[in-house]
């Protein structure tokens, strides 16, 4: 079943709007960045039921929910929490057991260095950005344990940090394709991220409301679909996470200019 899943995506792609990543809260394919930027003064907010393996640490499936604004066309900036849980054994009251009682708070931006096209013909676009990049310690120690770019933490806050360089580049293939290249990077022992990740995506001239997306997001191949409603105001995202593990979400958009 798992390869008849696997080889129906693929071949949709190789038949061949932006949506936000959902488990960050960012524009991007699934888990892996784009250099793609929304239109500006674009406002979304959204919600996920998230699958634990599409998660940086969770031992249960959860949930988050998320605002994003692009201020300018150049820069967006998010906001997504993402549920916690109490489990047995950790440090969570045996009251808390089992029930969603606290929640995972991350802050985001993109911040884009060029336009694609913008200094020659087939100059790709590129992107900076970073999640979860302003969490502090949960034990208040008053360090930052994002550990970004400092030493090493195994624990704490800061599950969902990265940092990362990305270019995308569009083509013409029977719709709209297109070609992502990025190196993420943190220094979490407890989600180690260094290394390149890639993807693609495909929007058909036939139905352009639909989004196909592969990717290799630098730990785990993904795949998935996005289709959007009433003028790109409404987007339905489902992926397989490594292919196998079932994600999903409901994001909204509001043009505010």
């Amino acid at each position: 079943m798992r390869r008849v899943i696997l080889s129906v995506f693929f071949l949709i792609l190789l038949l061949g709007k932006s949506y936000a990543q959902f488990p960050y809260g960012t524009t991007g394919l699934l888990h892996m960045p784009t250099a793609d930027m929304q239109q500006d003064k674009t406002f979304m907010f959204g919600g996920s039921a998230l699958n634990e393996h599409a998660t940086p640490g969770w031992k249960y499936n959860t949930y988050n929910y998320f605002i994003n604004i692009t201020l300018f066309p150049f820069l967006e900036v998010a906001y997504s929490c993402t549920m916690n849980k109490g489990v047995k054994g950790d440090y969570w009251p045996e009251s808390t057991w089992g029930k969603f009682t606290n929640q995972d708070r991350q802050f985001s931006g993109r911040l884009r260095i060029l336009k694609e096209g913008q200094l020659w013909k087939y100059m790709p676009a590129i992107v900076l950005g970073g999640n979860d990049v302003l969490t502090r310690d949960w034990q208040g120690s008053g360090e930052n344990s994002d550990s970004g770019f400092g030493t090493p933490v195994a624990k704490g806050n800061g599950k969902w940090n990265r940092y990362y360089i990305v270019l995308t580049k569009h083509f013409d293939l029977r719709g709209e394709l297109g070609i992502h290249v990025a190196y993420v990077y943190n220094r979490r022992i407890d989600n180690p991220l260094n290394g390149p990740a890639f993807g693609m995506n495909w929007k058909p001239y036939f139905h352009k409301n639909l989004n196909v997306m592969a990717e290799y997001d630098s730990k785990t191949p993904n795949c998935g679909l996005g289709y959007s409603f009433w003028k790109d105001h409404i987007n339905f995202v489902g992926e397989l996470n490594d292919f196998k593990y079932v994600s999903a979400s409901v994001i909204f958009k509001v043009h505010l200019k």
